[in-house]
């Protein structure tokens, strides 16, 4: 059995995409009546026109993941620690899958190492990588990263979360696979703030092989490889969300850029670009888009001085 608890957009595409490939699987939420509701009908307002497989079971119950062969924890990274030290104590003994992409806003923490402090005897995988909530609900195909240290768990998790139509490729770089996830949602806001300001294409194109570039350079400080960076969990993700408004992301620059109203929802880049801006700063690394990208979102900025302090800054070799 497959437990994931977290019943929002992406916890439920996952659990939609596992119970359709053969798994048994219970999905959690907190909100007692919503996963009656879902249990009951059979769809769930986050992925509207979803339907839930035979193979899927709610519930808002934690004790009724006990017994899972992996626990995929999908929620937002912000509330990675506080859910840990709530229900920590609860979960099964069972890898934990991190699923969630972002850096904690209060201490610059990975996912990986809030869990490793939190759960210092459990192993701690992390997936990520291009994919859509909807699309992987719809059983489109999908590649994402599987990251674990552990080479045997890993293994054995690529082998219990693949299906036919989710491939999970394995890496042992925990930290470059959670970054490269991380600091992309960073570039796609930044891509956003182009296509609202309607800056044009080939700015966009600019801003996102620069904004590779400083998630590259911030990732190997932190001793990460940068082949994985290259891979689905950096380049392959970037590429994604970078222009495309299913990107919560990219959507919210766009709206930022039009002068139009912050759409809703869990934003992972808002938090993470100050947190970028932070770790880059301790560890000498400049980060000039991530910069700005934060200056705009906090109002410091304009998305015209934004551009033109990239602009002007010195020209240099690439």
């Amino acid at each position: 059995m497959i437990g994931v608890a977290g019943a929002g957009a992406f916890g439920t595409a996952l659990a939609i995409a596992e119970a359709i490939g053969g798994r048994e699987v219970r999905l959690w939420g907190r909100d007692a009546t919503a996963m009656a509701a879902a249990e009951r009908s059979r769809t769930t307002p986050h992925l509207p026109g979803a339907e839930l497989p035979s193979g899927l079971a709610c519930t808002a119950e934690l004790a009724a993941l006990s017994g899972a062969e992996a626990l995929l924890l999908v929620v937002p990274a912000q509330a990675t620690a506080g859910f840990l030290a709530e229900h920590g104590a609860r979960l099964p003994d069972a890898p934990l899958v991190l699923c969630a992409k972002g850096i904690d806003a209060r201490d610059f923490r990975l996912q990986s190492e809030i869990a490793a402090a939190a759960l210092p005897q459990t192993t701690v995988a992390a997936l990520t990588g291009p994919g859509f909530a909807g699309e992987i609900a719809a059983g489109l195909p999908t590649a994402l990263t599987l990251a674990c240290a552990d080479a045997g768990t890993g293994r054995a998790l690529q082998a219990a979360l693949s299906t036919a139509r989710l491939r999970l490729y394995l890496t042992d770089d925990v930290t470059g696979a959670e970054l490269g996830g991380a600091l992309k949602n960073v570039v796609a806001i930044g891509c956003g703030l182009i296509e609202g300001a309607r800056l044009g294409a080939s700015a966009r194109a600019a801003l996102m092989t620069r904004g590779f570039a400083e998630m590259t350079r911030l990732a190997t400080a932190l001793g990460a490889r940068p082949e994985t960076l290259a891979g689905l969990s950096g380049l392959g993700d970037l590429s994604l969300t970078c222009g495309s408004p299913q990107s919560r992301n990219f959507r919210l620059g766009q709206a930022l850029g039009a002068g139009a109203a912050r759409p809703g929802g869990t934003v992972e880049g808002v938090a993470t670009a100050r947190a970028a801006c932070r770790l880059g700063a301790e560890h000498g690394v400049e980060l000039p888009i991530a910069a700005a990208v934060a200056d705009v979102l906090e109002g410091r900025l304009t998305v015209e001085g934004a551009m033109a302090a990239l602009l002007s800054r010195p020209l240099k070799s690439e």
